[in-house]
């Protein structure tokens, strides 16, 4: 297993050092959020849809035809308390690109650092490069912006998924120009071995462009049911537009979400020798980890 990536910044001015290297950290460590100065007040949507723990069986659902990344009948609901955490530390993107306009999930990992997937700020073949800009919406809620937007224009991803667009390195971040976490909080991180994270629960939510047009959050959850070298995978909903979304989990019946991945891909990415169908995410393994703190650091 590769054990160093290098950070690759986006031909803008940004004041980011490319191309350095780094080293893998320890497994099973977890950088802590925080809940932001809005509260940790409780909503419906964490009380009745998030899923914490481990379970040998996935959550069941109809087995009727597969289309896409809806896998059978689509389960995903409608998130609507986005003013609440953490539904609030999750973005809607409006990415401009060479090629055109498209759309996003980030979620907020620090004050002013946005993680996503890597093509959602580079992608060769359908957005022509690096993203020029892309807003930041967070919470949004339909066309309720509950706390604004905020534009930026620096962006870092991966050597190899400038290389090769490998999508095991599909991962990206967003240098925001304004510390908006410091009132909404942020997602705790961390890199979790491979028994910690099989038959984990796991809860995914982002802006799908085929339910809300990219406007609205909706969310799943269920079990992982492999966990690769380097991507997780799991039968959970999702589409177009919830690229970036967070993969999280709850420890120790703690309320704080901890990503351990980024939702990057539909059943196609799935290698064929796995036998499954399943949607999947590049894993926060030590080195991922330890070049996102580096990503935080030079924001703050």
């Amino acid at each position: 297993m590769r054990s160093q990536i290098k950070s690759v910044s986006s031909p803008l001015p940004s004041g980011i050092e490319s191309a350095a290297g780094f080293v893998g950290v320890a497994s099973s460590e977890i950088v802590s959020g925080a809940i932001g100065k809005l509260g940790n007040e409780a909503s419906l949507a964490t009380e009745h849809l998030v899923v914490r723990g481990k379970r040998s069986e996935p959550i069941r659902r109809p087995a009727v035809t597969i289309f896409e990344t809806v896998m059978g009948k689509d389960d995903r609901t409608r998130v609507l308390e986005t003013t609440k955490s953490p539904w609030r530390m999750i973005c809607a993107l409006e990415i401009r690109g060479p090629f055109g306009n498209f759309s996003g999930t980030g979620w907020l990992v620090g004050p002013k650092t946005l993680i996503t997937a890597g093509h959602c700020v580079h992608e060769i073949h359908q957005m022509g490069g690096w993203a020029k800009t892309i807003r930041v919406v967070p919470g949004r809620n339909g066309a309720d912006r509950p706390f604004g937007q905020i534009d930026a224009v620096k962006f870092t991803t991966t050597d190899v998924w400038i290389a090769d667009q490998n999508p095991d390195y599909d991962i990206g971040c967003i240098h925001l120009p304004e510390p908006i976490g410091h009132n909404l909080g942020w997602f705790s991180i961390a890199s979790l071995s491979d028994i910690e994270l099989q038959e984990s629960l796991v809860n995914i939510c982002g802006y799908p462009a085929d339910r809300g047009g990219g406007l609205e959050q909706y969310f799943e959850a269920n079990r992982i049911l492999k966990v690769g070298p380097r991507r997780i995978f799991y039968d959970i909903d999702t589409f177009g537009g919830q690229s970036g979304a967070p993969v999280w989990v709850y420890q120790n019946g703690s309320d704080m979400p901890i990503g351990v991945a980024i939702h990057a891909y539909g059943t196609s990415a799935t290698p064929d020798d796995l036998h499954i169908t399943a949607n999947s995410a590049p894993r926060i393994l030590p080195e991922v980890l330890t070049q996102i703190k580096t990503w935080i650091a030079s924001d703050n």
